[in-house]
């Protein structure tokens, strides 16, 4: 299994080939990605900071989790696998919905997402992977959403697309 291999997708999240993971992003061609996004028992929502090095949205703050399926690997087991990666966390994920965007960044490169939408539930202490994670915190619905809509640039564009829906 190659991680570096994206899966690139139809519009219908049909496998039609792979690509190296930054020339896709270079040429902003649809591949197949998850988001994860857990709860406490108080109804907050667990975020990430992105470490400051990642290669695009870097110390933006998101979802808990969010990476691509290595080729030949299910969505959701790979959501598992990288939120143990990530966030040291193992939990009962759901599939929530999908869905498809669009974003491009200052540094030429292009996420075109095929997302697939996982929950769950967890209310410890994630033990993060600071290559992968420069903070976390929880946070209610209601104070995220006010701080969205008073900073948007200091969030992913994905996940801002995620809440909406959520």
């Amino acid at each position: 299994m190659n991680a570096s291999k994206l899966v690139l997708v139809d519009e219908n999240d049909h496998p039609i080939g792979t690509m190296e993971k930054m020339e896709a992003h270079k040429k902003g061609l649809l591949h197949r990605a998850f988001s994860v996004l857990l709860f406490n028992d108080r109804k907050e929502l667990l975020l990430q900071q992105r470490a400051f090095d990642k290669y695009h949205c870097g110390g933006l703050w998101t979802n808990t989790c969010c990476s691509h399926p290595h080729p030949e690997e299910d969505v959701k087991d790979a959501a598992q696998r990288r939120l143990k990666e990530e966030m040291g966390i193992a939990c009962d994920l759901q599939k929530s919905f999908e869905f498809i965007y669009k974003a491009e960044f200052d540094n030429g490169l292009t996420e075109h997402e095929y997302d697939h939408v996982f929950v769950g539930v967890f209310s410890g202490e994630p033990v993060i992977n600071v290559n992968e994670v420069a903070a976390w915190k929880y946070v209610s619905p209601d104070a995220l959403r006010k701080d969205i809509a008073d900073h948007p640039d200091q969030y992913t564009p994905w996940f801002k697309i995620i809440l909406d829906r959520i």
